[in-house]
């Protein structure tokens, strides 16, 4: 079988979440699969070096101008090229028009639940994005052989929102899974190395905010702007890849512009100095609005950090009772939840306990073998 396999960004130097899951699909299927013929199909950028050609996996650099022209052009042209007998599209979009069976991964449905370009929060980037989403998903759902989800919540939430009937068994859910890098860094040297290059302060709390509204980047600063009022000065806030205009913009907009100078920039920070940057910290803040899945969570969990996170969408599925489960909605339950794990060494400890338990549950090899399996009941 020849399988093509979507990864337009995997070469862009600062990945996000959709990108390190395609590219962990990728190595971890090299390992498993030796049968199958693989065609990577990648847009030329910096870091070629992330992933490397063996006997049956071939890396083809396309050219084709912007995201929708490479994947509504050059991307089914290329697949026909390579004879595909499967093209598996990683990053919720696949060509509308295309001859080759579709895969494709619908991580979530938010831009369809609620999306507007001309709606507060976000930057214009996303805004257009999710639009072009809007317009491309709702086609390829209903010609793909196979409609691949990240959790049972986003499963259930996609066949609702679809009208999916009962019997229809095109959409599985395939959890995501943990890098094995991430794991408690204890080493002083590698500690003080990336303490050192980010400047992080000595007693921080770690959020993985952007200007993605369903973060809650203002929800998370109003909570720590509180938790500061009660005393608690000792901590600081570690934001990463955010810019300092933006945020200086929100603080002014919940009338906290004092709040920066407790809040550390940490700019991009390369995947493999993650791992040391949560293991430093005194505790993970993930109250997300909405998620499908929530990778984050399972990386601080597997560092061995204590979490706070969300009592909706997927985040109480994924963290499986090992987080502090707060409304995202209420600040005052952040601030509460944060107060917590500060205070109470016991409660600390065995959250930090049920996090690497839970986290174990998740690998990319066990997804890869998930997916290989997909892709044999298409004919």
């Amino acid at each position: 079988m020849k399988i093509g396999i979507e990864g337009q960004r995997l070469f862009r130097v600062k990945k996000h979440g959709m990108d390190m899951v395609a590219l962990e699909l990728i190595k971890n299927l090299q390992k498993i699969d030796t049968v199958n013929e693989y065609f990577i199909f990648i847009k030329p950028d910096e870091d070629r070096n992330c992933l490397k050609e063996t006997p049956n996996f071939h890396i083809i650099e396309l050219d084709g101008g912007p995201y929708p022209t490479w994947e509504q052009i050059a991307l089914p042209k290329a697949a026909k090229k390579y004879g595909c007998d499967i093209l598996h599209c990683t990053s919720n979009t696949a060509p509308v028009f295309s001859s080759i069976p579709l895969v494709i991964t619908l991580h979530d449905i938010i831009y369809l639940e609620s999306v507007s370009i001309f709606k507060k929060g976000g930057t214009w980037y996303q805004k257009t994005g999710n639009m072009y989403r809007r317009y491309v998903v709702p086609k390829v759902v209903q010609k793909s052989k196979k409609i691949i989800t990240v959790s049972y919540f986003e499963r259930d939430r996609i066949k609702q929102f679809f009208g999916f009937p009962n019997e229809d068994q095109r959409l599985v859910a395939i959890y995501n899974g943990v890098s094995e890098h991430f794991r408690p860094i204890k080493d002083p040297a590698e500690l003080n190395r990336v303490k050192t290059k980010y400047k992080l302060p000595e007693k921080y709390a770690f959020f993985l905010g952007n200007t993605d509204p369903k973060k809650n980047t203002k929800g998370v600063l109003i909570a720590f702007s509180n938790y500061l009022k009660e005393g608690n000065t000792h901590l600081k806030l570690v934001m990463l890849d955010y810019e300092k205009s933006a945020l200086t913009a929100l603080l002014n907009e919940i009338q906290a512009p004092e709040l920066i100078e407790n809040i550390h920039l940490t700019g991009y920070v390369v995947n493999t100095d993650l791992p040391s940057i949560y293991s430093l910290s005194s505790l993970f803040l993930y109250p997300s609005l909405r998620e499908s899945f929530g990778i984050p969570m399972l990386e601080a969990m597997r560092c061995g950090v204590p979490v706070i996170t969300s009592n909706t969408s997927s985040m109480p599925e994924v963290s499986g009772g090992a987080a502090l489960i707060i409304d995202p909605f209420k600040p005052e339950e952040i601030t509460q939840a944060m107060k917590d794990i500060m205070s109470n060494e016991s409660l600390c400890n065995e959250l930090i306990d049920k996090g690497l338990k839970q986290s174990e549950k998740f690998s990319w090899k066990t997804m890869a073998e998930d997916v290989l399996k997909l892709y044999y009941t298409i004919s």
